[in-house]
């Protein structure tokens, strides 16, 4: 066999948004892309704010010798500054440069953390349902995933995440506002998470981290704010990217940023900085570096995402699909009305509809659209919509 077993495995597993895909170019080539609706990837529509195209002409028009070079493994001292002081302004958290690591977008971040973390055999707790990838990125660093189910309304079950930290457990990954469900967790969900927390804490006789995945933070909806994690939970990491709230998907740029109340928190860093060395992530672009720092609070238009939720969650909830209202991200989570989440994607799939099964983000009996589509997607999309709604049973 060519290839490693485990990842032969993997490769079977994590097929369905791939799949997707390659079913969605099949269809358009037959009956063409404007009648097909792709909901399927979630890649930002909008393009990135006109600060970023300005700052970046004016950093290529202006070069700096070396601009191009190795820097310190951590990031540019000044774009981990600019990146501490706005999170300083928005938090009331005393961060400073010294609490930041530039890296290759959330997902690097987030191997990096794990690599400093874990030991062999260390436990990490995700709330289903959770961003696929997951599961890779702890087994990557020899940690063991540890599923808990969220409840009703997709939000942490404190009894069923209290049963599952054990002495093994070593981290939580949080993702909110969260990717499949849109669901943000409020100050009293984390307020109560860390209570819990700092109570197992005292029992096991050791940190249990907190991993807070946040490049959906700035996309929430209705007035909401995502609330600082560091604010509940003393032992708390941020990973975060400008993927979405930039549009910078595929620049591959975000951060780190550790709690300055963390016990030996310049041990952490100095971990963290490492891991990101020997990982390979040497260094987040250079390039990027420079045209973020200087847009710390720049955004995508918000309301452009909400505009999309609105449409399409009342259009399928007076069809009679069950949704819990997203209030961030640019997800919906429906419940199949058909037991079968599979069975119902292929259902859908005859109506030129590609939506991905909840079974690939770890809870069955639900299905996941992305709407960062063009608004025509999403308005031609509302007929098929109805004929699947008839032909799953509803109305």
């Amino acid at each position: 066999m060519p290839v490693a077993s485990k990842v032969r495995q993997y490769l079977e597993r994590a097929s369905w948004i791939r799949k997707m895909f390659e079913e969605g170019e099949r269809l358009k080539a037959l009956y063409g892309p404007d009648r097909v609706f792709d909901f399927s990837l979630g890649n930002p529509m909008l393009e990135p704010p006109p600060a970023f195209r300005e700052t970046l002409l004016d950093i290529l028009r202006r070069p700096v010798p070396g601009m191009h070079g190795y820097m310190s493994n951590a990031g540019y001292a000044e774009t981990r500054r600019a990146v501490a002081e706005y999170l300083a302004r928005e938090t009331g958290v005393p961060l400073t440069e010294n609490h930041i690591l530039m890296t290759c977008g959330a997902g690097g971040a987030l191997n990096v953390a794990l690599k400093a973390l874990l030991d062999p055999g260390d436990e990490v707790i995700i709330l289903a349902p959770y961003f696929v990838e997951y599961k890779f990125y702890i087994d990557n660093h020899g940690g063991v995933p540890v599923e808990v189910p969220t409840d009703q309304n997709f939000l942490p079950d404190l009894t069923a995440l209290s049963r599952a930290i054990g002495p093994r457990t070593k981290a939580l990954i949080l993702n909110s506002p969260n990717n499949p469900t849109g669901v943000v967790y409020g100050s009293g969900v984390l307020a109560a998470l860390g209570e819990l927390l700092a109570a197992k804490e005292a029992e096991l006789g050791h940190p249990v981290f907190v991993l807070s995945d946040e490049p959906y933070a700035r996309i929430v909806y209705d007035g909401l704010r995502t609330p600082c994690i560091f604010h509940y939970v003393r032992n708390s990491i941020i990973a975060n990217s400008y993927s979405k709230d930039l549009s910078l998907a595929g620049e591959r740029i975000g951060y780190l940023a550790v709690n300055p109340q963390i016990a030996e928190v310049a041990l952490v860093m100095e971990a963290l900085v490492f891991a990101n060395r020997v990982l390979g992530f040497v260094n987040a672009p250079a390039l990027m570096q420079r045209a973020v720092a200087r847009i710390q609070g720049a955004v995508v238009d918000v309301a452009e995402y909400q505009r999309r939720r609105d449409v399409l969650y009342g259009h399928l909830t007076a069809l009679g699909f069950e949704v819990v209202k997203p209030q961030g991200a640019f997800y919906l989570f429906p419940k199949s009305p058909l037991p079968d989440d599979v069975a119902f994607v292929n259902l859908a799939l005859e109506h030129r509809i590609l939506v991905v099964p909840g079974s690939g983000f770890g809870r069955p009996g639900y299905f996941r659209l992305a709407y960062c589509v063009p608004m025509e997607t999403i308005e031609n999309s509302l007929p098929a919509f109805a004929d699947l709604a008839r032909a799953a049973g509803l109305g």
